[in-house]
């Protein structure tokens, strides 16, 4: 990290171990982080003896402002997402908010909560024979006027919703997907209290609700939830003469 400069960091999607190693030295080198709140892992931030600040509640003029104050003292700063950074984390406002400060930004990305939420399943997102494609989205909410699932679904493909668990009797009513599709809710994947609830699209919201999970979770809609029929890869197909 240079003077003029900070950086955002990927803590990965929860696991304290699952953050990368050049971002656990960034924790371990600042002197200010600036986390997003219940989303990472408290733990995470034992890796710094820093000032810690929660900016949930807090406007990004505000969030700015203290990050920018503390690079004008000489501190080094670290802007710490959950998962990846450029999933939903909001970072080119961010960086172009920074940049009226003549302050840059430098990235380290992070493990995902879809690619952990697939760790959890024991799954593949794509599979040869059964979605040869990963879509990624999130319904319509406070940031968000209308959200494309409807169309998004009659691809068949794998889907990965994030921030939807409150809404997921609206999102399984939306989707074009046969009603006995496999879906799957993963919460706090990779934490030490990960849960999954497996279902189809018909019954996974009756699960979910029974289970009293409304937040921190991920779905996961298609047939790896549940892997059956696919093809073999060609990577692990019928060995060729050597050249």
């Amino acid at each position: 990290m240079t003077n003029n400069m900070i950086t955002f960091v990927g803590a990965g999607p929860g696991n304290p171990k699952l953050i990368t190693v050049l971002g656990r030295e960034c924790l371990e080198e600042a002197d200010l982080v600036v986390y997003a709140g219940s989303l990472v892992n408290p733990v995470v931030l034992d890796y710094s003896s820093g000032e810690k600040i929660d900016s949930y509640g807090m406007t990004l003029n505000e969030i700015t402002k203290v990050m920018a104050d503390a690079l004008k003292a000489g501190k080094k700063v670290v802007r710490l997402h959950s998962g990846d950074p450029s999933l939903y984390g909001s970072v080119i406002e961010q960086m172009e908010e920074l940049k009226k400060y003549d302050i840059d930004v430098e990235r380290i990305p992070g493990v995902s909560s879809v690619f952990a939420t697939a760790a959890a399943l024991n799954t593949q997102l794509t599979l040869n024979g059964v979605s040869d494609s990963l879509i990624i989205t999130r319904p319509a909410g406070k940031t968000l006027d209308e959200d494309k699932i409807k169309e998004l679904s009659r691809h068949n493909e794998t889907m990965a919703i994030f921030l939807g668990t409150q809404k997921i009797e609206q999102i399984m009513e939306k989707v074009e997907y046969p009603k006995d599709t496999p879906v799957a809710v993963v919460f706090h994947a990779s934490w030490d209290d990960q849960q999954v609830i497996k279902g189809t699209v018909e019954i996974i919201a009756s699960k979910v609700k029974e289970a009293g999970i409304r937040r921190s979770a991920m779905i996961i809609i298609g047939g790896v939830v549940d892997p059956v029929n696919y093809r073999r890869s060609h990577l692990y197909g019928v060995a060729q003469e050597p050249l």
